[in-house]
């Protein structure tokens, strides 16, 4: 068990808004709630980098820009130049969608090259990188493999899901995904995660980080529960 403040239980959180018809109104908005919160990041499309990144100068709360998102299917070398032009533009955190034509086609290779290609490029700037599998697309078998592969490699996470898909995060996915990947590699949950008890559960599961849209109501959530029990904290 471990014992989290809200301010703890805030800095889990990547606050999400990468709906394609997101607004300049909205980024402010979203970071404005992620400066309130003291989220860890907000998780944006890769073209609202450099206005997030503007958003939040001087704070500690990160942008993360999503790559290849929500499908994946682009060249590793297209991947790579989004990743690369993204940091440049002041993403400080790197999530992007395997491949999963080559995944459904057990070329791994090609996704480890990928995942080197993209991890590589982060690693230049000491940017952490995430790689999201898409579960609900994919069979045991292969959601090990590309823990396999994340073991070898190294990304700073690996997550669920895009939350663009037929399904988002699950416990069991992120105690799969916690049990095959080297420890040295985090877990993210993401996709679906609307109220305190799907928070709670995904970290309890071994998910080090959240995805969410809902950050602002779980976090309430979360306080008044603190409140009425009359702690700061919560054990987890």
């Amino acid at each position: 068990m471990k014992r989290y403040t809200l301010d703890d239980l805030a800095r889990l959180v990547d606050h999400t808004n990468l709906r394609a018809d997101a607004t300049r109104a909205d980024m402010e908005k979203l970071c404005d709630e992620a400066r309130r919160y003291h989220f860890r990041m907000v998780a944006i499309n890769s073209v609202q980098s450099r206005l997030c990144a503007e958003l939040l100068a001087g704070t500690d709360i990160h942008v993360g820009a999503a790559i290849g998102f929500p499908l994946g299917q682009t060249s590793i070398a297209v991947k790579v130049f989004e990743t690369r032009d993204a940091i440049a533009s002041g993403a400080t955190e790197i999530d992007y969608v395997v491949n999963l034509t080559e995944v459904k086609a057990g070329n791994w290779d090609y996704v480890r090259d990928e995942m080197d290609g993209i991890v590589s490029a982060c690693n230049e700037t000491a940017v952490p990188s995430k790689v999201i599998f898409e579960n609900c697309l994919l069979t045991r078998d292969e959601k090990i493999s590309l823990c396999e592969i994340a073991s070898e490699v190294l990304p700073t996470f690996v997550k669920t899901s895009t939350g663009f898909s037929t399904g988002g995060a699950t416990v069991e996915d992120v105690r799969l995904m916690r049990e095959h990947v080297d420890a040295r590699v985090k877990v993210k949950a993401a996709g679906g995660i609307r109220t305190a008890d799907d928070f709670l559960a995904m970290v309890a599961a071994g998910a080090e980080r959240i995805g969410c849209s809902a950050g602002v109501p779980i976090m309430e959530e979360l306080r008044a529960r603190m409140a009425a029990a009359g702690t700061n904290a919560i054990e987890i």
